[in-house]
C-alpha cells in the first residue's frame, strides 16, 4: 500500500485514492474510518469533512470505474462501424481502461453484493455486459463471429480474461507490455468465424 502520510491538505481525489488502497488491502467489510484516517495521516471528522462516510467513499471509487468503462460504449469506434470491428474496440478500450484505472477496477471487480452500494455496482456491471453481449450477437449474426459459441458465454469468457489482469499484472513489468492488443488477438483469433 502506498505511503499517504505525508500529504497535509486533503481533496475528494487524493482521499478517494488512498481509500482504493485500503479497501483492496483489507477489503471493504474489513475497513474501518479509523482505518482510512490512520491511512490517510488525517483525523475522521477531516474525512467526514469531504464525505458522509464509508460507503460513499466505495461507491465514488466504483463510480469511477464504472463511468470509465461505460464511457468507452459511447466512443466512435463502439457505436460506427461493423460490430466485429465495434467489439474489438470495446474489447480494447476496456483492457486499457483496467490498467488505467487498475485500483478502482480491482475494487470494482471485488464487490459482492453486501451493502446497497455494492448492489448498484453489480447491475451496473450486469448493465454493461448486456450491452457488450448485443455486440457479440450482432457480430455473430453478420457472420463475423463464430455462431457456435453462445454470445453470453463469449461475453463472459472474454471479461473473464480481461478481469483476471487485476490478479497478476504489475506496472513497469516489460512481460505486460502490450497487454490490450495480446486480449484482442487471443480472444479474436479464436472467436472469428472461419
Amino acid at each position: 500500500m502506498a505511503d499517504h502520510t505525508t500529504r497535509t491538505a486533503y481533496t475528494v481525489e487524493s482521499l478517494l485514492a488512498v481509500t482504493v488502497d485500503v479497501f483492496n488491502e483489507r477489503g471493504y467489510d474489513g475497513t474501518s474510518m479509523e482505518d482510512l484516517s490512520r491511512a490517510a495521516g488525517i483525523s475522521k471528522s477531516s474525512i467526514y469533512h469531504h464525505v458522509r462516510g464509508k460507503e460513499e467513499l466505495l461507491r465514488l471509487a466504483v463510480g469511477r470505474a464504472l463511468d470509465a468503462l461505460f464511457a468507452i460504449l459511447a466512443e466512435p469506434g463502439a457505436v460506427e462501424g461493423p460490430a466485429v470491428e465495434r467489439l474489438e474496440h470495446v474489447v480494447r478500450r476496456t483492457a486499457e481502461v483496467l490498467l488505467a484505472e487498475l485500483p478502482y477496477v480491482t475494487l470494482l471487480l471485488r464487490v459482492r453484493g453486501n451493502t446497497a452500494t455494492e448492489l448498484w455496482a453489480l447491475e451496473r456491471r450486469r448493465e454493461f455486459d448486456h450491452q457488450v453481449a448485443a455486440l457479440v450477437r450482432a457480430a455473430v449474426a453478420d457472420g463475423a463471429l463464430r455462431s457456435d459459441v453462445e454470445p453470453r458465454l463469449a461475453t463472459r469468457l472474454l471479461f473473464g480474461m480481461i478481469n483476471s489482469i487485476v490478479e497478476w499484472y504489475r506496472p513497469g513489468l516489460k512481460a505486460t507490455d502490450g497487454v490490450p492488443d495480446a486480449v484482442v488477438h487471443l480472444a479474436f483469433d479464436g472467436l472469428r468465424a472461419r
